[in-house]
């Protein structure tokens, strides 16, 4: 599980970082990423009813990309919001979701 200090809460974050951030897409995660003054990085994610209208689903998909981010979290840059939406239809297993995660990453210089 992502730590508290590295996790995105208030609805005011999230704007800012949809409002000013850059977007990167790789398959069918969409990342949005701005700087902060705080020198750490935060996350949040994003995962409607359209991906799945099971809660559980939803759930698993984020702790799966929270873990992810996770193990990641040293070798991030720090002082960066990032936002993960996940898009409809991305059903995959953990192994094709790690890939797709370096991919976006790389992409972003992360």
């Amino acid at each position: 599980m992502l730590p508290k200090i590295n996790r995105l809460k208030k609805k005011n974050d999230f704007g800012k970082v949809f409002k000013q951030g850059q977007g990167f897409k790789q398959d069918f995660l969409y990342l949005k990423i701005s700087k902060n003054n705080f020198g750490l990085s935060r996350f949040g994610f994003v995962i409607s009813k359209k991906f799945s209208p099971k809660a559980t689903e939803r759930n698993r998909m984020r702790r799966r990309i929270s873990e992810l981010i996770r193990l990641r979290l040293p070798k991030i840059k720090k002082g960066i919001n990032a936002v993960i939406v996940v898009m409809p239809g991305a059903k995959s297993d953990f192994q094709k979701l790690e890939k797709i995660i370096d991919k976006l990453f790389e992409k972003a210089k992360l």
